[in-house]
């Protein structure tokens, strides 16, 4: 079994239950006030079912059932939304949990506190225009792969994808294409062979038949079959001083999301359709409908993270980054489950 830096599993597997201990939180009374009542949280497409949980709790008035004002800074990728959060012009950062492990690696502090979501909701599938006689991975040896953007979530998977079948990175051209119409154009082009991107793109190209899915991270066993286990995805994070520093303000969002993911776990597709804004419909109620089928289960249940996943994505992450692999991470400080199980309980999610 493989060992981390610094770290048994028996150590992570325990250390990660004593997380708020190991941070000395301050001590949460019932009902206590959060100690910042306006939030900014920098998020990566909040139109994207990736942050459907932040736009359902937005909706019913959870936050401000927990006495929050939450506004929100939207971002074209995680990466930007990122970028808001160290500049200081967010409090809170939504986003894949890959970023606190970059983060960790530059020597900055910031860790996750509720889970959005327990697969990555990425689909890889090869152009079948371009590649009609497609058999194999090996096929891409030398052709172009769309992603979202170079770095990102979607840019991982398709390297996981690609040594998967026997392949580097450096086998391919990676191009950065967006997620919407920027991708869309990539591949009816044939700017690129494949695409490594999200819903409702990726449910959108299978429909019509343009592409032929061969890696399926909008599921759990095929999140499981990629990665080797549970992967995190989206959730809020926050520099570690801030949540120390403001332990009610972080229960009172883990509280609201927690309640929108048992909301959600219910909840039809009519309950969705008539709970976000119209826009994120981008027209099509029935491709919306289809997309949200295709990664209900990568949703979070209760906002926990499983003790496993940070692993998983560590491992993912160090294949191709020497950085991360060259620097001793401590993985139970990337997250806490602290404020998840408090509200979990509060809810019976």
């Amino acid at each position: 079994m493989e060992q981390f830096p610094g770290m048994s599993r028996r150590a992570f597997a325990s250390g990660s239950v004593l997380a708020a201990a190991t941070f000395a939180w301050p001590a949460l009374r019932a009902q206590s006030q959060p100690e910042t009542r306006k939030i900014t949280i920098a998020v990566a497409k909040k139109a994207a079912f990736y942050s459907l949980p932040l736009s359902i709790s937005e909706q019913l008035g959870y936050f401000k059932a927990e006495g929050l004002d939450v506004v929100f800074s939207d971002h074209e990728s995680g990466a930007l939304a990122l970028q808001a959060l160290t500049a200081r012009s967010a409090d809170i950062c939504s986003a894949g949990f890959e970023h606190i492990v970059h983060l960790q690696a530059a020597q900055q502090m910031y860790q996750s506190f509720v889970q959005l979501g327990r697969a990555p909701q990425i689909a890889f599938g090869v152009s079948t225009r371009n590649l009609p006689t497609y058999q194999s991975v090996a096929d891409l040896r030398g052709k172009k792969v769309g992603v979202a953007a170079l770095g990102s979530s979607s840019n991982l998977m398709a390297s996981m994808v690609l040594a998967q079948g026997g392949l580097k990175a450096t086998d391919v051209s990676f191009l950065e294409v967006g997620e919407v119409d920027g991708a869309l154009a990539a591949l009816r082009s044939g700017q690129v062979d494949a695409m490594s991107n999200t819903d409702p793109l990726m449910t959108m190209l299978e429909q019509k038949g343009e592409v032929k899915i061969i890696s399926d991270a909008r599921t759990l066993k095929g999140t499981t079959a990629l990665f080797g286990g549970p992967m995190p995805a989206g959730c809020l994070f926050a520099p570690l001083e801030f949540i120390r520093k403001n332990p009610n303000t972080c229960q009172a969002l883990a509280n609201a999301l927690v309640r929108g993911l048992k909301w959600l776990q219910t909840a039809g597709p009519g309950d969705i359709i008539k709970t976000v804004p119209e826009n994120y419909l981008l027209g099509d109620r029935g491709l919306y409908i289809a997309s949200f089928n295709k990664v209900r289960e990568s949703i979070s249940l209760d906002g926990v993270l499983a003790d496993d996943a940070p692993r998983t994505a560590y491992k993912a992450l160090s294949s191709f980054n020497d950085s991360i692999k060259n620097s001793k991470i401590d993985l139970v400080k990337t997250f806490t489950n602290e404020f998840a199980q408090r509200a979990k309980e509060r809810f019976k999610a």
